[in-house]
């Protein structure tokens, strides 16, 4: 079952003066963010990235494989709560995301601290998101028990 998903952005000038607008996405669940070269490169206080955008969606996939993995050994999880940082930075390439660090925390009766550490490794290789990123991205994981 393939699913296709749309974001529309609308970008006016030039990349360093310029500025874009996220303006819709397919399931209208957000839309007209603001988007510019200063919020990406800078200060991301005020206006969302691309980067930003990635964090999120790579620990909403993470937290959904790691507890489809849980519950599948038997162990459900209470709560799973997943931060993604991503970092964007000038290499010798140009600009690209060069690391994300996924930290979780996790209430999972019946589970070792061993064995929700090795579930969390294996959502990490098998989320979509970290694959999509794998080979161009350094992934990081830090995994306890609450």
């Amino acid at each position: 079952m393939a699913t296709d998903r749309t974001a529309e952005v609308t970008w006016h000038g030039d990349l360093m003066s310029g500025s874009g607008r996220i303006d819709s996405v397919t399931s209208g669940a957000f839309g007209s963010l603001d988007v510019d070269w200063r919020a990406r490169s800078e200060d991301g206080q005020t206006k969302t990235s691309p980067e930003e955008l990635i964090a999120a969606a790579h620990a909403a996939c993470f937290s959904m494989a790691l507890s489809h993995a849980l519950a599948q050994a038997g162990t459900p999880a209470s709560t799973l709560e997943t931060d993604a940082t991503s970092t964007f930075d000038r290499t010798d390439d140009g600009f690209r995301i060069t690391k994300i660090a996924l930290s979780v925390r996790g209430d999972v009766p019946g589970i070792d601290e061993g064995a929700f550490k090795e579930a969390a490794e294996g959502a990490k290789a098998g989320c979509p998101v970290s694959n999509a990123l794998e080979g161009n991205v350094e992934i990081t994981l830090d995994a306890a028990l609450n």
